[in-house]
């Protein structure tokens, strides 16, 4: 068995650094080496002990927790989840942390008893093995030039990915010119963020950017983010394809799940299909990737080398249900060849 995760909480309040100890300190992967209220703290902390992974709050007094994001991924570099509350404020920083290198967004919870952080608490944990095991995202981005029109071939792109894949849209979807062909995206947000998110990712791109809704129809120049967590999506029919959401149980723990999509699509799109598996914790879209494969359509895996979060990659590769495993550099080229005529 392999050492538990040596984790650093870094919150303000006594309670929350209790209550957050004591949830992670039940888990047999996971240390919690010690705690901190503020940054003066916390790099105290970190020299002393140092940690594998920093849980640190968004809001605390003197140096902000933003603020000290920036100052650990410039001066040493690890993984941070950032713990930050369900507002608009509160997701504008989120997103501002994903930019500057943060793991993932964790949100805290409103109702701060033991019972609500037991049930909090294994998702948690999957988050800051998974982040132990990741890569350090790179603070700066080259900015992207959106290729040629594109004589599209009438082939979709469906893609998956984790909160954690802002920064991975954010590379990828610069890339893609104006006339685009339809994208899917599965990405699962607190709905407190997804409008700052789509608002975010519409300037940076030349296609239009709208929140998968049910009933819209697919069309070319158009990134649809699935991203209500109440709710799966899949396509209805092909060609003339249709989205549909289908507030049913969880598939597996998610929702919306990337394999029901996939799965769904193998039977509608088949080998008008590219999809690919972007940086994302948990196995989610393997098994309906299979039967993607299965039906014709390419498909891929971001390379572990620059996934943040490798975990679905990974499981993708390993399963054998990808074509090809592609750095993120080159996904955008990749993909829109597939898809042009």
């Amino acid at each position: 068995m392999s050492d538990p995760v040596r984790v650093l909480i870094v919150d303000d309040s006594l309670t929350m650094r209790t209550l957050f100890s004591e949830v992670l300190d039940s888990f047999d992967n996971i240390q919690v080496v010690g705690v901190a209220a503020n940054a003066d703290e916390a790099r105290e902390r970190i020299t002393e002990l140092s940690p594998q992974v920093i849980t640190l709050d968004v809001e605390m007094p003197g140096m902000s927790g933003i603020d000290f994001l920036e100052e650990i991924m410039k001066e040493r570099p690890m993984p941070v989840i950032m713990l930050s509350t369900l507002t608009q404020r509160g997701a504008e920083i989120s997103l501002r942390a994903l930019e500057l290198g943060a793991f993932e967004c964790f949100p805290k919870p409103q109702n701060v008893t033991p019972e609500v952080f037991r049930k909090i608490g294994p998702k948690l944990a999957e988050l800051i093995v998974a982040a132990a095991g990741g890569k350090i995202r790179k603070k700066t981005r080259q900015r992207k030039v959106a290729k040629e029109a594109l004589e599209w071939n009438g082939k979709m792109i469906a893609m998956a990915t984790s909160t954690g894949g802002v920064d991975a849209m954010l590379d990828i979807l610069p890339e893609f010119p104006a006339n685009c062909p339809p994208t899917l995206i599965v990405q699962p947000l607190d709905d407190s963020f997804t409008e700052i998110y789509l608002t975010r990712l519409g300037s940076a791109i030349k296609p239009q950017v709208k929140q998968a809704k049910d009933g819209a129809k697919l069309k070319q120049g158009i990134i649809y983010i699935a991203s209500d967590t109440s709710s799966h999506v899949v396509i209805d029919r092909w060609p003339d394809p249709t989205i549909r959401l289908l507030p049913k149980d969880p598939v597996q723990g998610h929702r919306p799940s990337a394999s029901l999509l996939f799965a769904a699509l193998s039977k509608t799109a088949k080998d008008d299909v590219v999809a690919g598996i972007l940086t994302s914790v948990g196995d989610d879209g393997v098994a309906g990737m299979r039967a993607l494969k299965a039906s014709g359509a390419f498909t891929f895996a971001q390379d572990q080398e620059t996934s943040i979060a490798g975990d679905g990659p990974r499981a993708a590769r390993d399963a054998k249900v990808i074509d090809q495993e592609i750095a993120i550099g080159d996904i955008a080229s990749v993909v829109l060849a597939k898809c042009q005529k």
